[in-house]
Order: structure tokens, then C-alpha cells, then sequence
């Protein structure tokens, strides 16, 4: 499995050539943060259906719960005034008037609890997870529609606030409250600035605008540019094998610049919302959306860190060399044994393709890996797996080509004492 055998031949190519090959790494590890994030928000922010599975998981969020179960609750009871509804009915009954108004603390407490066990228990059924896709279909097109200068609806713009109207869920509330005799909330109605939660402020919203105007358009395409453009670097190196590690060391630095990018924009985020009744579920809404970013940011320093040793591994080393010679012989020499003389022609066969079996190899892996744009680290590691497993196979059968000089090798070196001389 040295270069030779692996098809990454290193020549002297041309100077033109290797400045082709720098510039087009260069050129891709500087774009490749910006197009994982374009990727992303192709992905996520333009497509409903990716959208509302992302943000899915928020609906069983503690805090996001605790969030909504606040604003609601604060809302029906700022509009309803229990206690002064029981003075009232109370002041009716003359002489027990006074014994009663004992009674008018405990109650209203009593009647809010239930307010309280009511919002929550929608929170937790089914009804919330179905008014929450709802919800998230319409936020993701409002939001889209926000980005592309529209607002509105739902999701809406108030001043530098970005905010969600959770009026479907208080109507759902108070109709469960009236099933429950408590009618007086039936005919309430929650003024808009009471049913609204801040959900991330957007000082330069226009400037958001005018980013999203110029990169909407090629964001699908640039992700897939960048890996074109590794590859082009890594075709055109004369030492393909050095140019794997530094395409490497390229990827992993980039996944390691996007998890600070990440966490710093994750704190900024957090900071923004703590003055708002949305900040305990600020860090969570935002690890939930950005989520395809955090598995692929893992995904990205995993590759990367395969490639370096991949690099290595086919280089010109002393020690990736031994290993490298160790790996092959131990394999050839199985598949000699294994095979033997039946799996000569097959064993010829790969041999005299081994080139192209390999690159097979690894695209069909990499196709594993891709497939369905849901990568994360699990996928990554199968994909993995997949391409070691075909590229031993292949070194294997290659073995078999050679049974007798692999059969004859050991009886060789049997013997250590040279040949009598015939004088």
C-alpha cells in the first residue's frame, strides 16, 4: 500500500502547476468556514421541512416550557384579577361577607395553581407538539420572509426585536380552563404586547438582509465548490501524499475556528436574550438550531485528522513507510495463504486495477457519509470503517496473485546457514 500501489504517484510537476495547487488550497481553506455556514443556513433557514425537524426537539425543552408556560400563565392572569372576582361575589352575601373573605386568599392562590397545572399540562401533551409544528412551519417562512424584507404574522419585528406570538397556545389553554368550569377566562382578551416572547434581537437586521440577498444564491454551491477545490489542490501536488496532510491540517484548523466561532457567538447570543423572559431558553434554542453545525463541525476536525494520518501513512517517512510496508505484506500475505493458488486469477485482476478499486473505495464511503445531508459523527466513523474495510479487501485479493512467491518465502528463510560448498 505504498504510493505507487495506491495511485498517488509523486512526480515533478511543473511550477505553474504546483502554484495551481497551493492557490486552490488556500483558496478553499479560507472558504470553507464561510461555506459550511451558508450550507447551514441553505439547509435549515430555506427549507420548512429541515427547519421544523431541527427545532422539533425544542418542544420537550424544560426550558423553553418554563419559558412559555410563564408568558401564557402571566398573560391570562395579568387579564383576569382572581382575588377582586372574589371580593365581588363575596361582598354579595351579606353578613357571611366577612367569614368568606377569609377564604378569598386560598381560593385565588388555589385558581392560579390550576391556571399554572393547566398551561403546563398542554405544554406536555400531543396538542403542543402539533400547535408547535404549526408554530415552526409559519416561523420558518415568516423568518424567510423577514431575511428577504418581508414581517409579519407570528414571527414579526418590533423595533431591534425579532418576537413569536403565542396567542394559539393561550386560546388552547383557556378553552381547556373553560372545560374545566373555570368560564370567566373563556371571553378574556390577552392584549398583543402580553402574548409576545422576544426571541433573539436584531440591531443590524438590514445588514443581515443585505448578506443574506448576496449569498442566498450560491450558499448551495459552496460547500460542494470548496471540496472541488481541495480536490483540484490535491490532483495537482506533486507529493500528493504531503498535500493530503496539509489539506488536513487545513480542515481540522477551520472545524477548530468554527467550534470557538460557535461558542462565542453561542455566549453573545445568551447575553443578548438575559434581559428578555426568553434568556433560560436562549442557549438551548440556539444549540438546538445551530445543531447540523455542531455534528458537522465534529465531523470536519475527525476528517481532517484522517487525512493527516492518511497523509502520513502514504508519505515518504521512515515510520509511515515501515508501517505502511508492515500493513501491506501482513495483508498480501493473508490473502496468499488464505486464497492460494484458486484466487490467482482474481487476485491478478485486482492488481491490475488496483488504482481505480481504491478511489471506488473511498468515493462509496464518502457516499455513505453524505448521503441524505444528515452527517454526524456516528455516520462518520461507519464511513470510515467502510473505506479501510474495502481498501483491505483489495490488498488482500491482491495477495492471492502471488500464492507461490508467498507459500515459498517462509521455506527460505528457514534455514540460516549458507549452502555447502561443491569444492
Amino acid at each position: 500500500m505504498d504510493d505507487n500501489n495506491t495511485g498517488v504517484a509523486e512526480g515533478h510537476p511543473s511550477r505553474g502547476r504546483s502554484a495551481a495547487a497551493v492557490l486552490c488550497l488556500v483558496v478553499a481553506a479560507l472558504l470553507t468556514i464561510p461555506a459550511g455556514v451558508s450550507y447551514w443556513g441553505q439547509r435549515t433557514l430555506n427549507d420548512t421541512q429541515q427547519y421544523v425537524d431541527t427545532v422539533g426537539p425544542l418542544a420537550k425543552s424544560p426550558e423553553l416550557q418554563d419559558v412559555i408556560a410563564s408568558t401564557v400563565t402571566g398573560a391570562i392572569e395579568k387579564q383576569v384579577d382572581v382575588r377582586r372576582l372574589l371580593d365581588d361575589v363575596f361582598a354579595r352575601t351579606g353578613t357571611e361577607a366577612a367569614r368568606l373573605d377569609l377564604l378569598a386568599g386560598p381560593l385565588a392562590a388555589a385558581i392560579d395553581a390550576a391556571v399554572d397545572r393547566e398551561v403546563r399540562a398542554v405544554l406536555a401533551s400531543s396538542t403542543f407538539d402539533e400547535i408547535w409544528v404549526r408554530v415552526n412551519t409559519r416561523v420558518q417562512q415568516l423568518v424567510h420572509r423577514l431575511l428577504a424584507g418581508g414581517g409579519g404574522g407570528l414571527v414579526s419585528l418590533r423595533g431591534d426585536d425579532v418576537v413569536l406570538d403565542v396567542g394559539e397556545i393561550i386560546d388552547e389553554v383557556k378553552s381547556r380552563l373553560a372545560a374545566r368550569g373555570l368560564t370567566f377566562v373563556q371571553d378574556v382578551s390577552v392584549p398583543r404586547e402580553d402574548r409576545e416572547v422576544v426571541l433573539m434581537k436584531a440591531p443590524r437586521l438590514e445588514e443581515v438582509r443585505t448578506i443574506y440577498a448576496f449569498a442566498n444564491p450560491v450558499a448551495r454551491w459552496m460547500l460542494p465548490a470548496v471540496a472541488v477545490l481541495f480536490l483540484a489542490a490535491f490532483v495537482l501536488a506533486g507529493r500528493r501524499a504531503r498535500m493530503a496532510v496539509a489539506i488536513g491540517i487545513a480542515v481540522a484548523l477551520n472545524a477548530l475556528l468554527l467550534a470557538l466561532a460557535l461558542s462565542v457567538g453561542r455566549q453573545l447570543f445568551v447575553d443578548g436574550l438575559s434581559d428578555t423572559s426568553f434568556g433560560p431558553a436562549s442557549g438551548s434554542f440556539y444549540a438546538t438550531l445551530l445543531a447540523y453545525l455542531y455534528r458537522g463541525q465534529t465531523v470536519v476536525l475527525w476528517l481532517g485528522i484522517t487525512l493527516i494520518v492518511a497523509g502520513w501513512f502514504a508519505g515518504r517517512n521512515r515510520y509511515g513507510t515501515a508501517v505502511r510496508e508492515a500493513v501491506r505484506d501482513g495483508l498480501e500475505r493473508a490473502g496468499s495463504t488464505v486464497l492460494g493458488r484458486q484466487g490467482h486469477e482474481a487476485g491478478s485482476w485486482v492488481a491490475a486495477n488496483a488504482a481505480w478499486l481504491r478511489v471506488t473505495a473511498v468515493v462509496v464511503a464518502a457516499v455513505v457519509l453524505l448521503w441524505g445531508g444528515d452527517v454526524d459523527l456516528t455516520r462518520w466513523w461507519w464511513s470510515l470503517a467502510l473505506a479501510v474495510g474495502l481498501l483491505a479487501v483489495v490488498q488482500f485479493l491482491i495477495g492471492a496473485a502471488r500464492p507461490g512467491a508467498r507459500s515459498a518465502a517462509p521455506t527460505a528463510s528457514t534455514d540460516p546457514l549458507p549452502a555447502p560448498s561443491s569444492r
